[in-house]
């Protein structure tokens, strides 16, 4: 997908950074952005701020590298969603970047079959 004339000049920087990783669709979404593969959302981005998808496997590993979750007040409380930001080291070096996108991308795998097995 082109990127749009109306991005940001930070989402083209990481639709580039994505680029070794693997091909991503960056959609508007929520105030903010999606990054999907192969239609599965592993990131967003809000604020000029990346990230990736968070679960018990791989939660530990964001935040030994001392990255918070993302949060947002809605009605006046504070809501964590399952995603923690990306080390900066990983916005800076597409070869940082791919294991942690992995990492996010596995997570968000997981979830999508975990909501396949649940009974309806």
């Amino acid at each position: 997908m082109a990127a749009a004339d109306n991005e940001s000049e930070f989402i083209r920087y990481l639709r580039d950074q994505f680029r070794r990783w693997g091909p991503v669709e960056i959609r508007r979404m929520f105030g903010g952005h999606g990054i999907f593969s192969g239609g599965v959302m592993f990131a967003l981005i809000r604020d000029e701020t990346l990230f990736l998808r968070s679960d018990d496997a791989n939660r530990a590993a964001l935040a030994a590298a001392g990255m918070g979750p993302f949060r947002y007040r809605r009605h006046g409380k504070l809501i964590a969603l399952a995603y923690h930001q990306a080390p900066p080291e990983a916005l800076e070096d597409s070869d940082v970047l791919g294991p942690w996108a992995d990492l996010g991308f596995a997570a968000a795998q997981r979830r999508a079959e975990a909501r396949v097995k649940k009974p309806a």
